[in-house]
């Protein structure tokens, strides 16, 4: 692991293969941990790098920080320019969906294609528990750790359509416990502001670049019609629905996305086109 110190933040990143660069955004409550086995079954024929945003996964987490998607997006680009990258192809899950359209639509970073999955993007956003720690989150923030950690640990569970190995809900929890983590967790669900997303949905059209939005039949948090209108946006976006899976696609249907991540990659780094399927 290395990290990218920018504006006082401490941001973990990592990076291994060979070949045309494609970099993963992970979303929330969630870090790049989701997104490894994916970047290393494609590090033999691309270069793939992974980052935690600031205040997620090993990132630092300073409470006077602010979160919120527009420095989440000032943080990836700065990363982006750090790593000295030329269009990279880009990856991006639930909070990253936002994250690094507003680079591309707001900043004007070209890409050379751009995978959207299960992603926050366009208005309405949340799952219940989402939206009840927004309008609570000092509260919640002091419940008992033994409390909080229930919550997280049944949170983080509810994403998936499937019963999730123990081994990995405690992957996902992790990060979000303790001193630092349990504050954390509710400062960033705070900060969410959905005028973001509705600024990106106005500026959709603008986007000129190779898109693929890969949605899980069963995500609750964010139903699949939600991702159907954001790849209707998007001109000569591709959509492919994933079969049984819900928010946490990565794990729900680990090898339907890496067939689709593969095959999308290979497909749009060769200039070839995509097909659409709704």
């Amino acid at each position: 692991m290395e990290t990218f110190d920018w504006e006082g933040r401490r941001i973990a990143w990592e990076r291994a293969g060979s070949g045309p660069p494609v970099v993963f955004c992970h979303g929330t409550p969630w870090s790049s941990w989701l997104w490894r086995p994916f970047a290393d079954a494609l590090s033999g024929d691309f270069t793939v790098y992974l980052w935690d945003m600031p205040g997620y996964g090993r990132s630092s987490k300073d409470a006077g920080h602010e979160v919120g998607f527009d420095v989440q997006a000032d943080a990836f680009r700065a990363l982006l320019a750090h790593w000295e990258l030329d269009r990279p192809h880009v990856v991006a899950h639930d909070y990253g969906g936002v994250v690094s359209l507003r680079v591309h639509l707001v900043h004007g970073v070209p890409y050379a294609s751009l995978l959207l999955v299960d992603a926050v993007a366009i208005p309405p956003s949340g799952s219940p528990f989402f939206r009840l720690v927004k309008e609570h989150p000092e509260v919640l923030a002091r419940v008992p750790p033994y409390i909080h950690e229930a919550l997280v640990r049944a949170y983080v569970a509810n994403a998936s359509h499937r019963e999730l190995r123990a081994a990995d809900v405690d992957e996902l929890a992790a990060p979000w416990l303790g001193d630092e983590g349990q504050p954390a967790l509710y400062r960033q669900i705070a900060a969410y502001d959905e005028s973001y997303l509705a600024e990106i949905e106005g500026l959709l059209d603008r986007a000129d670049l190779p898109v693929h939005v890969l949605w899980g039949t069963e995500d609750t948090w964010i139903p699949i019609a939600i991702g159907e209108r954001l790849a209707a946006g998007i001109p000569g976006a591709k959509f492919t629905p994933i079969r049984d899976a819900g928010h946490l696609v990565q794990l729900d249907a680990p090898v339907a996305l890496a067939t689709e991540l593969r095959s999308w990659l290979t497909s749009v780094s060769a200039g070839l086109p995509g097909r659409v399927e709704r």
